[in-house]
């Protein structure tokens, strides 16, 4: 009888599966979206990936060949160096996550003052430049540091190594175990840890037993997450590594200093391997895994934790974490104004000067190909969360899961991969600005693509189909209805995409050239010359851009796409039909 039933379900499904396709072959414009974004994804995604795999596994003549990876898992060097990469990254993982969970509990469960100081703090360096911790952290710790030699009289600390760089990524991806997790904490029905309360359990006993549990798929979310993030970083490693060397920057050495393509593209595929691994072990099984206890019946409202030995406890750690945060970007920003820090403290604004001088250009071309690249994406995010979200066809698993790959790639073999795509004919791109676009354009879409599918899924289909039953088509119904109600969704995607692009360091670095150069290049070039005032006046210029675009496409979006009133019209009408 089950399988029975199981087989009388998916036979449904297919059938639904079938008409839906019927119904967009005969709605040109739904089916020309479709088809122009497999398309898409297949040229600017799927192509680069088989590129580089193919690649990896041939030798000079083109022949199948397993030499180059032979080599690598025969030299102890790589083989620490992919040890060394994987156990930075779970440490970092662990600590990001634990400090995010107590900052997600602290804001959703206690009632403590300043929610909003610390929900900005704990968002903060999402939308920071690259660089800025590891500026921080050689400006107060390093040999000439305001910590270490002016306060302490420690002269040639050694402030390179795996101990700065957990400091500098826990601090720049707890964010996105933070973000996980409150939502998942948020979610949760008060009413069920109050009944525990109610039966008598305390706090603890409650926590163990009834919130840790639930929140348990957000917990190891948020641990994959932070773990392919680390996985990724190129410009935390390049500048504050020193001797502790990961697979993006062994990859980046062996390109740019042995010119060994194929090694590098080898030992691209052991950094691209765990990192997928973990994203789709993360979106297909532990996405999974979630405990509902939102039934769609009335809830009353959560009870905040009030007693003073579990709430501030909770305070003094997050503002503990703040001031550390707070002391390490304000350290970059007052250092930008230095004339030479260590040394001479006299404030100017010679740093400034000398950073335009050096790169007007390159910032110049980041915040265009960024804000090409961000109107490009979460538009197109836009367009694929509804050809997912609200219609079911043959075709639509491929586009799930092509259209946020991206995500999961690490920056550093999608530009070698992009490389070997788009460096020959029939289409040669690298060079040009149109390549650094597309990079931007797929590698940073899966989040308005993800913001836009949430916000879809809350919208009842009947909305649509009464402006169908009144004659619009799908292509007039997505752009006067669907488009306003995604407007949050729109701009998350663009402000995530446009700060992406700008920030971006591994997944261009092979890609610039002389003509399209970024200000990520120019700063990681002022690294080596040990210019670190003229790169923290470039990554203050940054912080300033980021927040006045946010700020702009805030406002643009909400005059455009906020929804028109009909009402002054309607009276005028009735109006007449009355007299």
């Amino acid at each position: 009888m089950a399988n029975s039933a199981g087989a009388g379900g998916k036979s449904a499904a297919r059938v639904k599966k079938l008409n839906e396709t019927k119904m967009i072959l005969r709605q040109p414009i739904l089916l020309a979206a479709v088809v122009l974004t497999i398309l898409l994804l297949l040229l600017f995604v799927i192509y680069p990936l088989i590129k580089i795999l193919i690649f990896s596994l041939t030798d000079a003549e083109g022949n199948f060949s397993l030499a180059n990876l032979g080599t690598i898992l025969s030299t102890s060097r790589y083989l620490r160096v992919f040890g060394r990469t994987m156990l930075l990254g779970l440490v970092v993982a662990v600590i990001s996550t634990f400090i995010g969970y107590i900052f997600a509990y602290t804001i959703t469960r206690t009632n403590v003052p300043g929610k909003r100081f610390l929900k900005t703090i704990a968002t903060l360096p999402i939308l920071s430049p690259p660089f800025i911790l590891s500026l921080s952290i050689i400006f107060l710790f390093g040999k000439q540091g305001f910590i270490t030699k002016t306060l302490l009289g420690i002269t040639g600390n050694n402030v390179y190594g795996m101990g700065s760089l957990i400091v500098v990524q826990v601090i720049s991806f707890f964010p996105v175990a933070y973000l996980t997790l409150s939502g998942i904490l948020s979610s949760i029905d008060a009413s069920v840890e109050d009944a525990a309360c109610n039966m008598g359990a305390s706090r603890w006993h409650t926590f163990w037993t009834v919130t840790f549990p639930l929140s348990l798929p957000g917990i190891i979310s948020g641990c994959l997450l932070v773990f392919i993030q680390s996985l990724e970083d190129f410009s935390n490693p390049a500048t504050i590594g020193g001797e502790f060397s990961t697979l993006s920057i062994e990859v980046y050495q062996i390109i740019t200093g042995s010119y060994d393509m194929q090694k590098g593209s080898v030992l691209a595929l052991l950094l691209l391997l765990p990192a997928v691994a973990a994203y789709l072990f993360n979106k297909y099984w532990v996405g999974k895994k979630s405990f509902v206890t939102v039934t769609g019946k009335p809830t009353q409202a959560r009870k905040l934790i009030d007693e003073p030995h579990i709430k501030w406890p909770l305070f003094a750690v997050c503002l503990a974490v703040a001031a550390v945060i707070i002391l390490l970007y304000g350290s970059v920003i007052y250092g930008s104004f230095i004339r030479t820090w260590g040394y001479d403290y006299t404030l100017t604004l010679d740093q400034y000067k000398k950073a335009l001088a050096y790169g007007w250009d390159s910032l110049k071309n980041s915040m265009v190909l960024g804000l090409i690249s961000a109107l490009v994406g979460g538009l197109f995010g836009m367009v694929i969360a509804y050809i997912t979200a609200k219609r079911s066809y043959y075709g639509k698993r491929f586009i799930e899961i092509s259209s946020v790959l991206m995500f999961a790639v690490p920056g550093t073999v999608l530009g070698i991969s992009y490389v070997l795509a788009f460096n020959t004919k029939p289409l040669v791109l690298t060079g040009t600005a149109v390549i650094l676009v597309i990079v931007f354009t797929f590698r940073n879409m899966p989040v308005a693509i993800e913001s836009g599918t949430t916000t879809l899924l809350q919208i009842d289909n009947s909305i649509e189909e009464a402006s169908t039953i009144l004659g619009a088509d799908t292509g007039y119904s997505f752009r006067r209805i669907t488009l306003p109600m995604l407007r949050n969704a729109f701009f998350s995607g663009i402000v995530y995409s446009f700060t992406k692009a700008i920030t971006a360091v591994s997944a261009v670095i092979f890609l610039v050239s002389a003509r399209w150069n970024l200000v990520t290049s120019k700063i990681y070039s002022l690294f080596d010359q040990a210019k670190y005032s003229q790169a923290a006046a470039f990554v203050t210029m940054m912080v300033v851009i980021l927040l006045v675009f946010i700020g702009i496409f805030n406002g643009v979006i909400n005059l455009l796409l906020a929804p028109r009133s009909r009402v002054p019209q309607a009276k005028s009408e009735k109006t007449e039909g009355t007299k």
